[in-house]
């Protein structure tokens, strides 16, 4: 069934006049005729009742839900991508649990004042399934640790990070190895960028097998570590967010360690849909970088 001519069985059902939907689609009668015709032939019914007054048969008004559900379909996605304003659908990102616990809420606000028509889907996770996740085609961008070695994807430098050590004491020295070797490390699931640089802290002391525990969310890796479980390694700003909830104390690490960059990542410019575009202008207009946005293709 072409669009064309469910529009102008749509005419015909709601003015009961070829004439009329003729004239209202700036067209002539005798092409409104052979539109419904080819759509009688195409559905072997008879759509339309031309003895007496003009009006849809039950074939013809059971087309007309049909019709108006195809019709409307269409013009949202013609909407979608053309000559809106306003975006709108939905918005997949994928982040780090500490990236949207700290750096996305204003961002996400701003976002949201403006495109309010636009759904916003968060999925939380390490590093390596975020990349899964975005090559898979399952979000729309992620906010990532380090940049992503793939090609052909857009790339953003979005916050610099300081990874400190963690602890539920004062720390004005790093624990000797020892300490270090003997003391559980609380992280997120293999995959984490931040648990690799717990991995490094280690071996930088000789500790080739430390103990290191998965957690599943920010609170209780906290809220553990506050209580004497162990350290972990999280960038400041997460910690000076949550500090006056728990007692906990940080240190700083070494600068090969500690910083570490979080990138923007979707695929190129051209496939992105208007509110991923303006999701990317939100973010630009929300992040001070700290040098100049990086992009492949």
């Amino acid at each position: 069934m072409q669009l064309k001519s469910l529009r102008l069985f749509m005419a015909v059902a709601e003015t009961g006049s070829f004439v009329a939907a003729a004239k209202q689609l700036h067209t002539v009668q005798s092409n409104v005729t052979a539109h419904i015709k080819k759509l009688e032939d195409e559905l072997g019914v008879q759509l339309i009742q031309r003895a007496g007054r003009v009006r849809p048969t039950s074939a013809g008004l059971a087309l007309v839900e049909y019709a108006e559900r195809i019709l409307t379909a269409h013009d949202d996605a013609v909407s979608l991508f053309k000559g809106q304003e306003k975006a709108c659908g939905r918005l997949r990102i994928g982040a780090m649990e500490t990236t949207t616990a700290v750096r996305l809420p204003p961002i996400l606000a701003a976002y949201h004042a403006a495109q309010p028509d636009v759904d916003i889907q968060i999925k939380t996770g390490p590093t390596a399934e975020l990349v899964e996740l975005l090559l898979d085609g399952q979000v729309d961008c992620v906010f990532v640790a380090g940049r992503l070695e793939h090609s052909r994807y857009h790339l953003l430098k979005a916050f610099s990070e300081q990874l400190v050590l963690v602890g539920s004491t004062p720390m004005s020295t790093m624990p000797s190895s020892q300490e270090l070797l003997t003391s559980a490390f609380l992280a997120f699931r293999q995959g984490c960028s931040y648990r690799q640089r717990i991995e490094l802290l280690l071996a930088s002391h000789g500790v080739n097998a430390g103990r290191i525990f998965e957690f599943g969310s920010l609170d209780a890796m906290l809220g553990c570590v506050a209580a004497g479980m162990g350290y972990t390694v999280l960038p400041r700003g997460t910690v000076d967010a949550h500090q006056h909830r728990f007692g906990i104390h940080t240190l700083e690490l070494p600068k090969a360690i500690a910083h570490i960059d979080t990138y923007f990542a979707a695929p190129e410019p051209e496939t992105w849909t208007p509110a991923l575009a303006s999701f990317a202008d939100t973010l630009l207009d929300a992040v001070v970088l700290d040098e100049p946005q990086l992009t492949e293709s």
